[in-house]
Order: structure tokens, then C-alpha cells, then sequence
């Protein structure tokens, strides 16, 4: 009525056996492939340790100069990078008069991030 009754011993059938060690090559071919694809960063010899040793010290000159000596960042808009122990002197003296040093900050901000005005639309070709 229920169908065959078996005694404990499944029997596994070929096709089932052949996907499965199919599957496990295929997943293995697969490891190959990233193996080979994925190298290792070559080892860090002399002269690579000199040349990153080199941009470090490029970059650390850069920026250096940078908080050392002025420069301008956008001449149109008046923005100028600053030391910054001048920028701490400069905001000293402005900010002993509290209500002119901020409406001086708003307008420096509002000169700088204004927004240019949008182009004028073109006029439809039916009007």
C-alpha cells in the first residue's frame, strides 16, 4: 500500500554519484582558474622600497608647503589658502568686533559658494 520498504541500505544511483563528482570537478577547475588569476602583489625589493620612500617624501614636501605658505585657490572668488598661524592672527584681529566679523564671514561665504545664474531657456520652436 505505501510502496517497497526498504531495510536501512538506500541504494545510490549511478547518474546521482556521476553530478556529484561532476560538481566537485567542476568547482575544483573553477579554484584553478581564480588561483591563476589572482597572483600575489610581487615581493617589495630595493627599489620599490626607494621609490614609495621617494613619494612619501614628495608628498610630505607638498604638504608642507602647503600649510606654510600662502597661495591662491580660486583668484576670481578671492579665496586664498592661508598658514595657518597667520589665519589665526587675521581671524584675532576681525573678530575683536564680533557683529562686523560675521556679517563680514556670511558674505565671504555666500561670494564663495554662490551659484551661478541658470542659462536662459530657449524659446520653443512653435512660438
Amino acid at each position: 500500500m505505501n510502496g517497497p520498504v526498504s531495510n536501512g541500505n538506500a541504494r545510490v544511483s549511478w547518474p546521482t554519484i556521476l553530478a556529484v563528482v561532476g560538481a566537485c570537478l567542476v568547482f575544483a577547475a573553477l579554484v584553478v582558474q581564480m588561483k591563476k588569476h589572482t597572483l600575489p602583489p610581487p615581493p617589495v625589493d630595493a627599489a620599490r622600497r626607494a621609490e614609495r620612500a621617494r613619494a612619501l617624501a614628495e608628498l610630505r614636501a607638498a604638504e608642507a608647503d602647503a600649510l606654510q605658505n600662502p597661495a591662491w585657490i580660486d583668484p576670481t572668488k578671492g579665496l586664498v589658502r592661508l598658514p595657518i598661524d597667520v589665519a589665526l592672527q587675521l581671524a584675532e584681529r576681525e573678530w575683536q568686533d564680533p557683529a562686523r566679523a560675521r556679517s563680514n564671514l556670511i558674505a565671504r561665504v555666500e561670494k564663495a559658494t554662490a551659484q551661478p545664474p541658470p542659462p536662459p531657456q530657449k524659446p520653443s520652436e512653435f512660438e
